[in-house]
């Protein structure tokens, strides 16, 4: 089974956004971080994607979850068979 390197689109200053990647990097789990907040581009491709503005916003595979925490993310890595 290949393994899924997610995209978290992240704003600097953000508590929800440091909350994940904090989770994240504690259960090793890879990503790529993208850095929305001055990168117009980067903003694009995150509404684009979940249709609203608000940070995090997880790419997996082409699955969106948009505006969550980790009360939300562990349930969606759990259906996922990551933990």
């Amino acid at each position: 089974m290949e393994k899924i390197t997610p995209i978290l689109y992240v704003k600097t200053g953000c508590p929800w956004c440091e909350e994940v990647l904090e989770y994240f990097d504690s259960h090793h789990l890879p990503y790529e971080k993208v850095i929305v907040n001055g990168n117009p581009a980067a903003m694009k491709v995150m509404v684009d994607l979940s249709g609203q503005s608000k940070a995090p916003t997880m790419d997996w595979d082409g699955e969106v979850l948009a505006d969550f925490g980790v009360d939300e993310l562990v349930p969606f890595l759990r259906r996922h068979n990551v933990i």
